[in-house]
């Protein structure tokens, strides 16, 4: 519930006020127009009774919706997807033979249901699945029921009968009234030549005012339009207070409880269609809203909110709405601040019924019909026009017209559908149509996380091309199997290792699973392991990629699929048996004298044990941190059994990355050590691991006495920093490729 407090500290006037009051302008004439054409096609005599409904339900969103929902600044009232639904509803009806009063009591339930529908997708939290409704099929379908509101207004434009088809009513100029044409017309121009003159006063006010003002023009001369009794030119007495109205309401109530379980269902794909037109239509102004005003609404509680305010409006006998783009532009435009703007709309529009009812008597049925004509023409949506430049978007233009041919000829239910099948077909297409392998690499190419001494990486540039690997992207499904098929067939009859990496993999489906397992059958028929690396437990589309790779048995408990959580552990794994050195547990490894490194391999014994006297030699259990970031300490660390693994943050972030592991007879801290800066990254023992460590202070006493040794040393320091640079900048390059 929504307190009174809460209501009143949102509260920013005058801003909300003038809002509401703008707003009210706008919506409630096109309310009573909504209404009107969608009684009118009952029968004429209900059309004064639309009247009544538009108004009705302007009122009960107004007040319902806002106080219920959260977003701020929107309006919600009867709009176009309602009355074109509705209005088609009611017409197939009447061609069953149905009686009006049964047509009444029927769209009265369809409204209460198309509430309740709205409420359940709200609860079960639906709401933020319709965003993913193609814009392609959106755009289509506004277009489709802008037409479709177009040709509904056309015999009431030129002053026909309402039950005259469109298009003879169109093509028939014998037939026509022509005062109802000169007012609809001068309707239709005023209301959109007006927002290039002025934006002070709505368009649609102007119209209205402009189509009056003609019909008491030429009602000057014609003494028949000076009378509301049986003048078809205008809407006539509302009827909007008194015993009549309670009446109609309770009867209709009563009528309503002897309805059958099978008649209420039959309405059920009609209400359905409806709650997820008049939903889009609320989220889609809802989205505006945000980009204009940096906010973000709660989907799921707007429709919450409009369903229930959709229920209270058909059962006071309204009919139902949406958040509306027009009044809601008009209320931001006008200086609403808060959702308060929404209640003030729904209480004025009461009090315009009220105050004003004997005007809205006088309105011309031409002028609402112009105003409807405008209001579609507004909602047709010429921007696809631009996907005919490219062959590119020609598809896609093609769903936008598919959409409208459909929605014109058929209906909005087959529309939708029709457009989101070949959404889908258009998503396969540009699926097949991208390369699902990013990037396809030798080993010898790349390199693990694990520093390697100069002959190794000799060895490992020889032999690297035995090794292939392919970064894998996007989906992994029937329409991309085929073309990694035909990249992976080359390479398993000739490589010794394939390595697929995932990381960058979307979604897989049972085809591409099938596939693989084909792919794993044939390596294993030559002796080699399908390697796979980061098989993530938690893909974007919530599937467990591990488990279900194991479900369809593409990995099982042997050894032919091989299953690593990194790219460079794999690598890594690969490298150890392309130079032959399986990795040999830590406890087993003879700690290396400093003799036996690289780096002083050749010295005089004098010199190494000179220089080992100002070493000292520390011993790190598996796990504990050897330095961390922002250490001052400047020392070198020399390997002499075991492993160390490095550990730094990456763009600013606070969790660490693996970034290198160093093993026997390897070195590292020699950044620090050269540029005198604290320490930018953790070392941490991988195994238990012994050390010699030299500080820089010691050094600098070693070169005063052995400046020949300092010198080589700093040396082979700064040559093994430049390779590894150079080896990462190549490795950067190709991977930007």
């Amino acid at each position: 519930m929504i307190s009174k407090s809460t209501l009143s500290n949102k509260f920013k006037a005058p801003g909300d006020f003038w809002g509401g009051l703008a707003s009210m302008l706008v919506a409630l004439p096109t309310a009573v127009a909504f209404g009107v054409t969608v009684y009118s096609a009952i029968s004429p005599q209900y059309a004064v009774f639309g009247a009544l409904a538009g108004i009705l339900g302007a009122a009960a969103l107004g007040l319902i919706a806002p106080t219920f929902g959260g977003t701020d600044r929107l309006i919600s009232a009867p709009c176009a997807p309602a009355a074109a639904v509705l209005s088609a509803f009611a017409i197939e009806l009447v061609k069953q033979g149905v009686t009006p009063s049964s047509i009444v009591l029927l769209l009265t339930v369809l409204g209460i249901l198309t509430g309740l529908i709205q409420m359940f997708i709200g609860f079960l939290g639906l709401g933020r699945m319709i965003k993913y409704i193609p814009y392609t099929v959106v755009s289509g379908y506004l277009s489709g029921v802008g037409l479709i509101i177009i040709g509904s207004q056309i015999p009431g434009f030129v002053g026909v009968s309402p039950n005259t088809v469109w298009w003879k009513a169109a093509l028939s100029p014998e037939i026509w009234d022509l005062r109802s044409l000169a007012v609809g017309v001068a309707t239709v121009l005023v209301a959109l030549l007006a927002p290039k003159l002025t934006k002070a006063v709505p368009s649609t006010i102007l119209g209205i005012v402009a189509g009056v003002l003609v019909y008491f023009g030429l009602a000057s001369s014609d003494a028949t339009m000076m009378t509301l009794a049986g003048n078809k030119l205008v809407l006539g007495t509302l009827g909007a207070s008194g015993a009549g109205y309670v009446g109609t309401i309770t009867g209709r109530w009563s009528e309503i409880g002897e309805l059958k379980l099978t008649q209420i269902a039959r309405l059920f794909g009609s209400a359905l269609t409806l709650a997820a037109l008049l939903s889009i239509d609320t989220l889609k102004t809802c989205v505006v809203i945000d980009q204009m005003t940096r906010t973000r609404h709660e989907p799921n509680r707007e429709l919450f909110a409009q369903g229930l305010a959709n229920i209270v409006s058909s059962a006071i006998g309204g009919i139902p709405g949406a958040g509306t783009m027009g009044a809601t532009m008009v209320n931001l435009s006008s200086g609403a601040q808060t959702r308060v703007s929404g209640i003030v709309e729904g209480v004025l529009v009461l009090v315009a019924a009220l105050l004003l009812n004997t005007f809205i008597a006088w309105i011309p049925i031409a002028t609402l019909a112009g105003i409807l004509i405008v209001i579609g023409l507004r909602m047709i949506d010429t921007k696809p026009l631009r996907f005919l430049e490219s062959r590119a978007t020609v598809f896609d233009f093609a769903v936008v017209a598919v959409v409208i041919a459909v929605a014109l000829t058929v209906g909005l239910i087959a529309a939708s559908a029709a457009g989101v099948a070949m959404s889908i077909l258009l998503f396969v297409r540009e699926q097949v149509g991208g390369s699902v392998v990013r990037h396809k690499t030798f080993v010898n190419q790349r390199s693990s996380t694990w520093y390697r001494p100069e002959a190794e990486m000799r060895l490992l540039a020889q032999k690297g091309d035995q090794a292939i690997i392919f970064e894998l992207q996007g989906s992994l499904f029937f329409g991309t199997t085929y073309e990694l098929y035909a990249a992976l067939e080359p390479e398993i009859k000739t490589r010794d290792y394939i390595l697929l990496d995932l990381r960058r993999v979307q979604s897989v489906d049972i085809t591409a699973a099938h596939m693989l397992n084909q792919v794993r059958d044939m390596l294993r028929e030559r002796g080699v392991p399908l390697l796979m690396s980061n098989v993530r437990e938690q893909l974007p589309n919530g599937r467990n990629l591990l488990a279900f790779f194991k479900q369809t048995g593409l990995i099982d408990a042997s050894d032919a699929v091989r299953v690593f959580p990194t790219i460079e552990a794999a690598i890594e794994w690969i490298e150890d048996r392309l130079i032959g050195d399986i990795a040999q547990p830590a406890n087993e490894e003879v700690p290396l004298n400093l003799q036996e490194m690289d780096l002083f391999q050749g010295r005089k014994d004098a010199t190494i044990a000179d220089l080992e006297g100002r070493m000292k030699q520390r011993t790190v259990k598996a796990g504990e941190p050897i330095y961390s970031i922002g250490d001052q300490e400047r020392e070198l660390y020399l390997i002499r059994r075991g492993a160390a693994r490095i550990m730094a943050p990456i763009s600013g972030s606070r969790q660490l990355h693996h970034i290198a592991t160093f093993g026997r007879g390897d070195f590292f801290g020699g950044l620090a050590f050269l540029d005198d800066r604290a320490r930018s990254d953790n070392a941490i023992a991988h195994t238990d691991i012994d050390l010699y460590v030299l500080s820089l202070e010691q050094f600098n006493q070693l070169a005063e006495d052995h400046k020949r040794l300092a010198f080589l040393l700093i040396t082979a320091i700064s040559r093994t920093l430049a390779h590894r640079l150079r080896q990462a900048v190549g490795e950067r390059t190709l991977l930007h490729v």
